[in-house]
């Protein structure tokens, strides 16, 4: 029962937190693939042609560049979370043993650094080529030891990192388009606790330490376009197709003593969902530039989670509820000297996640975030940006019960409230040929 149990905690984390990512959209995704774009909340993303991050952004928009380019850097998130518990307690032969024992103190989310690098080069008037590494996936819970609800989940890693080459072809001087072939690389490791022993009822010195290490690569592709009807008017609109994974791990559960007590593999088959993102960038004089962003990601694939085990078995097949997600951006630029350009902007991102699914490990809900930044260009090959994010999500509310603990003759509940906000400083380096 335990191995199910290990099992299907590894494929939900997996699942929720790879889910969760591309809409930064009531989840943990990873939205810092420019700095430059950060600075103005990522409005102009499909249609501001900055840089070499232009490369994630719209692959349409490398033939606006003039010459070749790199852009490197990151960002780094610190995350904190306020929790607030309701109840949390265990059951056993169908007896309340009362509340578990361990606490909830938040701040579950390890400071990260999320960095990125870009190359783009026009090969003719028309052709032009583009490579770059990014992270467009990733989520790290890690609460403290003793966690109260630590029986669904007290530890989750996932990363994904992708390779992707980009050609871009300029039709005339209003239309261009392009695309990407993307190399997608996912690893995860998830811990949760058993109860361990039941004359010790939920005591955390008796639990079983389960730990669950999986990957798996998969390809995907990028395309679009860009229409310029005026100099000052540019609209984009970009296409990220799904991406397929058959997640494999293996998984062990340590007792209290450091013995492995349980092993076994197990698989799931798991499909990233599309994104659409369109931008227009309206340039309203030589120094003001407006943009607005919208992105909409086709969520509702992810129906349920299907786990088979070692031999193929049925582990368990649950409904997961996520629905199609919409996220908005409002941003721009001012160009104060030739030197010094300032940014701000505003994002709200819904999110695709149910109150009834929501989880210990993805507790997110909709967010607001808030942004400002700058380029400064020194020389003329070099520019630096830099950006300021604050993140603020909405109160929301994690609600979990399993009566499958101690081999099916316990419990545990835990519901608590959660408020998280994030802030995320960027600075990008941009270096001209």
């Amino acid at each position: 029962m335990q191995n199910k149990f290990n099992k299907l905690s590894w494929a939900v984390a997996i699942a929720a937190a790879t889910f969760a990512g591309q809409a930064s959209a009531g989840g943990y995704q990873i939205n810092e693939q420019s700095v430059s774009g950060q600075g103005y909340g990522h409005a102009g993303r499909s249609s501001n042609v900055h840089d070499a991050t232009i490369v994630f952004g719209n692959p349409a928009g490398m033939s606006f560049l003039d010459r070749a380019q790199i852009s490197a850097g990151g960002t780094y998130l610190d995350v904190s979370s306020d929790i607030t518990v309701l109840e949390a307690e265990g059951n056993l032969g169908g007896m309340s043993t009362g509340p578990t024992p361990g606490t909830s103190e938040g701040d579950m989310v390890p400071g990260k650094l999320v960095p990125f690098a870009f190359y783009a080069q026009p090969l003719n008037e028309r052709l032009a080529f583009g490579f770059g590494v990014y992270a467009p996936f990733g989520s790290m819970t890690e609460y403290e030891e003793g966690f109260q609800g630590r029986y669904f989940g007290d530890y989750t890693e996932v990363r994904v990192v992708s390779a992707q080459p980009t050609l871009s072809y300029r039709i005339n001087d209003q239309w261009s388009v392009g695309a990407g072939i993307a190399y997608n690389r996912v690893d995860g490791e998830l811990r949760r606790r058993v109860p361990g022993n039941p004359a010790q009822p939920f005591d955390p010195s008796a639990d079983i330490d389960s730990r669950v290490e999986g990957d798996d690569d998969g390809w995907g592709y990028n395309l679009g376009v860009i229409y310029q009807p005026v100099p000052e008017t540019t609209l984009g609109l970009t296409y990220r197709s799904k991406v397929d994974y058959t997640l494999t791990g293996d998984f062990r559960a340590f007792d209290p003593a450091g013995n492995v007590v349980r092993a076994d593999d197990a698989s799931l088959d798991l499909t990233t969902p599309e994104t659409v993102n369109f931008s227009l960038t309206q340039q309203m004089s030589d120094r003001l530039t407006l943009m607005f962003g919208a992105s909409w990601t086709r969520w509702s694939r992810f129906e349920q989670i299907l786990v088979t085990g070692s031999q193929g078995q049925q582990i368990t097949q649950e409904t997961q509820g996520y629905s199609n997600a919409w996220a908005f951006a409002v941003g721009g630029e001012y160009q104060l000297n030739p030197q010094l350009a300032l940014r701000a902007g505003v994002s709200l991102d819904n999110t695709p996640t149910s109150d009834q699914h929501r989880s210990v490990r993805i507790p997110s809900d909709d967010r607001r975030i808030f942004s400002i930044g700058a380029g400064w260009t020194p020389i003329e090959d070099l520019t630096l940006d830099f950006a300021y994010s604050y993140l603020t999500e909405r109160s929301t509310r994690v609600s979990q019960s399993r009566d499958d603990l101690y081999n099916g003759l316990g419990g545990a509940t835990y519901t608590a409230d959660y408020k998280n906000e994030a802030h995320g400083f960027g600075a990008q380096l941009t270096y001209r040929f």
